[in-house]
């Protein structure tokens, strides 16, 4: 039995079928078959149910698959923990909310890439459910993005809370003073897309007063709701520490709510199907390297 064997048994087990295992090792399909029938020749039992479409267990394969993400575990922290780190290569895929990508992410890669130089990076920046979703069926192995630290079928490491405030424009001339869901539907929503924590949040905000309310329009980008905030189109739910700036400038004003909303946390999530990992190693880094506010988060892997 090859270590190797066991990899391609565990990534075709977790990806749902033979080419996409054959995609995530860079390898054939013919390569992934081979692998797999040997691994079946040594232990001398079929490891798939091949009557069907996907990639289904035997009793004896999903035996094996508990060992076998046990052994890459600790096959891989070995790895992590001896080697020197510039002598580690490999690809990390991971996924990155916007508001990542405009604060930190810059410091990450720069450090990943002192850390890790033979590693390769491939970053994808989309919402939330997308990131999720992604993670879940592997096209993904990391996703730093808004989300709690009890995450479903994922490990995850806190990366700190982020403020989002109600913002305007000045020229809407709201009032300075604590302001209800409900009077707050008078003005147009300017937000983001449905699969976003951010149109979660609000929906929440106002469905708590039962108060009925309007978007102008909802986006793909935080920078896209700010620039149309800007231009007094509406009101929009954005990240203070982003737009101090802008505040400062007199571009956009604060609008205090009743009750204040909470902090948003954001996670790097990894799958628990294979814990130790080169992906892993980047959410520590992840954790490290965050600028968010983490006096009020606990870590939770």
């Amino acid at each position: 039995m090859k270590l190797q064997q066991l990899e391609t048994f565990f990534w075709t087990v977790r990806l749902g079928s033979f080419a996409a295992a054959a995609d995530r090792l860079n390898a054939t399909h013919s390569a992934v078959s081979m692998r797999l029938r040997e691994l079946e020749r040594h232990f001398g039992t079929e490891l798939f149910d091949r009557s069907h479409r996907t990639a289904r267990l035997t009793p004896k394969g999903r035996e094996l698959m508990e060992y076998a993400s046990r052994i890459l575990d600790l096959s891989t922290e070995v790895e992590h923990r001896m080697k020197a780190p510039d002598t580690i290569s490999g690809v990390v895929r991971f996924g990155v909310a916007e508001v990542v990508t405009t604060s930190w992410l810059p410091a990450l890669i720069t450090l990943i890439a002192t850390r890790y130089p033979n590693v390769q990076l491939e970053i994808e920046e989309a919402l939330t459910s997308d990131l999720m979703r992604s993670l879940d069926d592997g096209a993904l192995e990391l996703i730093l993005a808004p989300g709690h630290t009890n995450m479903a079928n994922a490990a995850t490491l806190s990366l700190g809370t982020v403020e989002f405030v109600w913002m305007a424009s000045p020229a809407l001339k709201l009032e300075k003073r604590p302001y209800r869901a409900a009077e707050l539907a008078q003005w147009p929503i300017i937000g983001l897309k449905q699969n976003s924590f951010h149109y979660a949040t609000i929906e929440n905000m106002f469905q708590r007063e039962h108060a009925r309310y309007r978007y102008l329009a909802r986006c793909k980008s935080l920078t896209v709701v700010a620039s149309m905030a800007m231009a007094g189109m509406g009101i929009s739910y954005l990240p203070r520490r982003s737009y101090e700036a802008e505040i400062a400038r007199g571009r956009l004003q604060l609008i205090e709510v009743d009750p204040p909303l909470e902090p948003v946390e954001f996670i790097a999530a990894f799958s628990l199907g294979h814990s130790y990992s080169l992906a892993r190693a980047v959410a520590e880094l992840a954790q490290n390297v965050s600028t968010f506010d983490k006096r009020a988060t606990v870590q939770n892997s």
